[in-house]
């Protein structure tokens, strides 16, 4: 899956001793990612629904997420989430982050399917160490 790198990313994060506020920062920097990508295609109503569902769905396995769900009702606001995650030890707000990100892609997948997903949703898979050094990169 394309998207496993990322998942890796924080799990990491979480083995190199990362606190849970950094884990949260960087969990929110790719959701801001994967929004901007998709909320020109299908909405920023869309991509909350998305979002929200992939909340629902991953609560099942991590009950900590209920109140991130409550919480996200406009788009592009993750505070909830960043909220969450924030409080949690650093291997639970990544195995939540990874979670939700899995279960994303999952749905995501079978709306549009894989390839159309991986196109869509690359630039949102990439570390966000990365993707801050790119940024900060001249021209």
């Amino acid at each position: 899956m394309e998207g496993s790198s990322s998942v890796k990313t924080l799990a990491t994060m979480a083995e190199e001793g990362a606190s849970a506020p950094r884990i949260a920062e960087a969990s929110i920097a790719i959701w801001a990612a994967i929004d901007a990508a998709l909320a020109p295609v299908i909405g920023p109503r869309g991509s909350t629904a998305l979002y929200k569902r992939c909340l629902h769905l991953t609560r099942a396995i991590h009950p900590l997420l209920g109140s991130a769900y409550d919480a996200a009702s406009q788009p592009g606001d993750y505070s909830g989430l960043h909220t969450v995650l924030s409080q949690q030890t650093p291997a639970d707000a990544a195995a939540a982050h990874d979670a939700m990100l899995r279960i994303f892609n999952d749905l995501l997948a079978d709306l549009i399917g894989r390839s159309l997903t991986q196109r869509l949703l690359q630039s949102a898979w990439e570390p966000p160490s990365s993707a801050a050094g790119k940024q900060d990169a001249p021209q």
